[in-house]
């Protein structure tokens, strides 16, 4: 299919995509890498009358360390992020999960802040940033504000940013000392949405007690959601299968899974709490110096 008539301009900066948005209404979008707005243009499941191209600003693709953090352009490419050294080292979890999106040809075009705001809730970056306390730089002609990522996602496919405002860039905050992190995600082919996903970092103290825990999943919901009875049962306590099994069961009632095509709801819960326990086994191994 064809997309609907649409008018393109292409913005010079991000403040200069601001103002395109503000001239031209709700009505706008931006275009980032396309791989999800295109396609839905091609099925007229979106049907923008301006379209605002943000692709080739200068210095589109930027990783930038801060206290404790790395800053990443909304505009970066997925596959620039997955190939920084800066990345591999300080955020392995987020370098992971990239990895699993899609394939390298999409991971080109695609970009971190294109994945975000489209907010699918079977997607692994919108969990990666409430698993890494991320918060969201957005901006518009009236100013900039800093969003949570426990804020940021509203319902399927929507999130926070208003439709004047533009997604700027994304602080995902470095772990502390002594964590480690698990990630697993089961899909039906490799490069396709997952089915169910979870994801854990823990941080042990020099006696091994958890002092810090985070578990994000995504696919059993409509937004990404973190598992915050889990992790509240963690803590204080040191390894141990049962208290790992009993963590992974917690996650329950914080799911709203729903039946599909694919999978049920009764699929779901069970495959997300297998795979609770294996991120969280995985994540006291790597924080205990395995793995």
């Amino acid at each position: 299919m064809k997309p609907s008539a649409f008018d393109y301009q292409r913005a010079e900066n991000l403040q200069h995509a601001c103002q395109l948005l503000a001239a031209a209404g709700p009505d706008a979008k931006i275009l980032a890498g396309g791989q999800t707005l295109i396609a839905m243009m091609n099925f007229r499941l979106a049907r923008p009358k301006v379209l605002i191209d943000v692709s080739n600003i200068a210095e589109r693709n930027q990783v930038v360390a801060e206290n404790g953090a790395l800053r990443v352009r909304a505009t970066t490419v997925q596959r620039f992020v997955e190939r920084s050294r800066e990345v591999q080292e300080r955020l392995p979890l987020l370098h992971c999960a990239i990895q699993h999106i899609a394939h390298f040809q999409i991971r080109n075009k695609g970009t971190i802040g294109g994945n975000l705001v489209n907010a699918d809730p079977a997607s692994e970056l919108p969990a990666m940033s409430l698993a890494l306390d991320a918060e969201f730089e957005v901006i518009s002609v009236d100013g900039r504000r800093i969003v949570p990522a426990h804020d940021f996602f509203v319902t399927y496919y929507t999130t926070a940013v208003a439709p004047n405002e533009v997604l700027a860039s994304v602080r995902f905050n470095v772990p502390p000392a002594g964590s480690g992190w698990g990630f697993h995600e089961m899909a039906r082919r490799a490069g396709d949405y997952a089915l169910v996903g979870s994801s854990a970092v823990v941080t042990l103290d020099g006696s091994g007690k958890c002092t810090r825990a985070r578990i994000a999943l995504f696919g059993v919901a409509g937004t990404p959601i973190r598992a915050k009875g889990a992790e509240e049962m963690l803590l204080g306590q040191t390894y141990s299968p049962e208290l790992l099994k009993s963590a992974a069961n917690r996650i329950q009632p914080d799911l709203a899974p729903e039946n599909d095509v694919h999978v049920t709801v009764e699929y779901r819960r069970s495959v997300a709490e297998t795979l609770t326990f294996r991120a969280l086994d995985d994540a006291f191994a790597r924080a205990k110096g395995g793995r």
